[in-house]
């Protein structure tokens, strides 16, 4: 069976992007809190002689780690696949480390090497999942072999019998084995079904288009077939009428030839019609104007320009038309007229690599306290009191953002949200370009549509 490819781009595994950054900095936070607790209860409580120093610096590694996440990445940032495994990966090593500075095996807590194993099973692709999983179960065994002893507050060394530090290291490896099967297995159901469902709301939706669109072949074949009949019946009887005037009657016969090629015209379209291969492709300003087309009338003046980057070709690139990615930009644009006072500028530019398209506007911007969130679903993009005065029709719960940060990442694009009075944002040099951009970034590779010459003949579309 084909793999399904929904959006009609090319079928490949994007689980890892399901994950979000801020989702695994949120994890690491709590196991810092938990990891601090454990080391003041035992050393202050308990009176375990620990190696405070050592013990700091691996809970300040992870500490560094989310807030240099957290700086330099918006939290809403959706991780690859390699980005999701050095994460992980990061995690295994600082607890072992930790645990090997804390009794290695025999600590209680070392059953937490489970949850970064888990969560690759869950998200992320069976190689991961293994790697991950490969890792643990050896860094588990060297710290059955290799650690740090525990020592009360007397000086005496916490011991555990051989067997039973041989029991929690075989639970252990148990563990990571069962749960992250089970894991693995439960998730793949979930995404299986989720597929299935998304694959017959799509086929639904085909039937119903080409259900439609064959109706009106048939309406146009039955219709036409009574005058184009009429047509071949007259031509054929002024030829014979005009048999002594040869240019009237190579007129009578073209007419009859034309009605021929009418009537094999609509028998070749079948039930469901032609697709039409001029419309897979189309220059880079067409598509923006297409998008950008339902809200030229909305009382905002909406600036389109392209320029090339220096030392790239002056001619703007033939890009693929997909509806994906009208309909991605026409969202980003909706938004942008929504909240503009007056003007919004839209700016491509291109080069031998990449194609981009920046969208700004005159607007208030994006509140500081949601920037990072833009592009999650159900996220207001703007206080309700200003998007009630702004937009009394319409109060926004971020949808129309996420539908079209997700289908234009999934035609390759990176996207990026910002304010324009934002220091990082002053490339907009334009004073009155106050308001929120939006850039997207395309490969160039993965947006540019082949030559536009020889498409060939429309073939009809399949059933």
């Amino acid at each position: 069976m084909t793999a399904f490819a929904p959006f009609g781009f090319p079928g490949r595994d994007t689980r890892s992007d399901w994950v979000r950054m801020r989702t695994l900095v949120f994890l690491r936070w709590m196991a810092v809190v938990g990891q601090v607790s454990a080391i003041l209860v035992a050393e202050f409580v308990y009176g375990f002689q620990l190696e405070l120093g050592l013990c700091f610096m691996a809970v300040g590694a992870a500490t560094s780690a989310n807030l240099v996440a957290m700086a330099i990445l918006p939290g809403n940032k959706r991780l690859s696949e390699t980005e999701a495994l050095l994460t992980l990966l990061f995690d295994i090593s600082q607890l072992a480390f930790l645990l090997y500075l804390t009794g290695g095996i025999d600590n209680p807590f070392a059953l937490l090497i489970l949850a970064p194993v888990t969560i690759s099973a869950t998200a992320l692709q069976l190689r991961t999942t293994l790697f991950l999983g490969a890792a643990a179960i050896a860094l588990m065994t060297v710290l059955a072999l290799f650690r740090l002893p525990l020592r009360m507050a007397d000086g005496s060394v916490l011991t555990v019998p051989a067997t039973l530090s041989f029991g929690f290291w075989l639970a252990i490896v148990i563990g990571i084995a069962f749960l992250g099967l089970y894991s693995r297995r439960v998730a793949s159901e979930i995404r299986s079904m989720s597929d299935a469902l998304l694959a017959t709301q799509m086929a639904l939706a085909r039937e119903q288009k080409l259900t439609d669109l064959g109706g009106v072949v048939a309406a146009a074949a039955h219709e036409l077939g009574t005058p184009l009949a009429t047509i071949k019946l007259v031509s054929t009887e002024l030829m014979d009428e005009l048999a002594d005037w040869p240019v009237l009657a190579e007129d009578a016969q073209l007419i009859r030839d034309q009605a021929d090629r009418c009537r094999d015209i609509l028998r070749s379209m079948g039930r469901a019609g032609k697709d039409d291969l001029h419309l897979h492709q189309a220059p880079l300003e067409a598509v923006i104007r297409e998008a950008a087309e339902p809200h030229m009338n909305r009382g905002k003046t909406i600036h389109i320009a392209l320029h090339p980057a220096r030392g790239s070709e002056d001619r703007p690139p033939n890009v693929q038309r997909r509806p994906e990615i009208i309909h991605g930009l026409r969202n980003l644009l909706q938004n942008a007229v929504d909240f503009a006072r007056g003007n919004v500028w839209v700016d491509a530019v291109w080069t031998a690599t990449e194609v981009a398209v920046r969208i700004v506007d005159d607007g208030t911007g994006y509140p500081p306290g949601i920037l990072g969130r833009i592009g999650d679903p159900f996220v207001r993009a703007r206080p309700a009191a200003q998007a009630s005065a702004e937009r009394p029709e319409y109060e926004g719960m971020g949808l129309g953002l996420f539908i079209a940060k997700t289908l234009l990442e999934r035609s390759g694009a990176d996207l990026s949200f910002a304010n324009a009075l934002e220091p990082h944002a002053s490339s907009v040099a334009d004073p009155e370009r106050c308001g929120a951009i939006v850039e997207v970034i395309w490969p160039r590779d993965r947006i540019e549509a082949q030559a536009p010459a020889a498409l060939g003949e429309n073939k009809p579309i399949l059933a």
